[in-house]
């Protein structure tokens, strides 16, 4: 299967670990050495409309695709150590962090 770059961006990423919605692609990381593509680039969600920016990008390497598919793509992506998944509470928890 061919996939270009504009195909890749209009697929839909969800991760089959906890079947929660990622987003769509924004970019991709290639290793110039070995013309392989090493991993794919979700932006993160905005917070409150864009007012307080947006949460941080989301890296999923190469080797945790399950399955790309016609409208998406599957991972198994591990979520981050502190246990943030990037929803809810962004306001509170910025504010608390101050």
């Amino acid at each position: 299967m061919f996939c270009r770059l504009g195909d890749l961006r209009s697929k839909f990423v969800i991760n089959v670990r906890n079947g929660g919605k990622l987003g769509y692609v924004s970019d991709v990381e290639i290793d110039t050495a070995t013309a392989a593509v090493t991993s794919l680039i979700i932006r993160g969600r905005l917070r409150l409309f864009g007012l307080l920016g947006r949460a941080e990008d989301i890296v999923v390497q190469w080797a945790d695709i399950e399955v790309i598919g016609e409208d998406t793509i599957l991972v198994n992506h591990t979520l981050p150590a502190d246990g943030s998944t990037g929803k809810g509470g962004g306001l509170f928890r910025i504010l608390s962090e101050d």
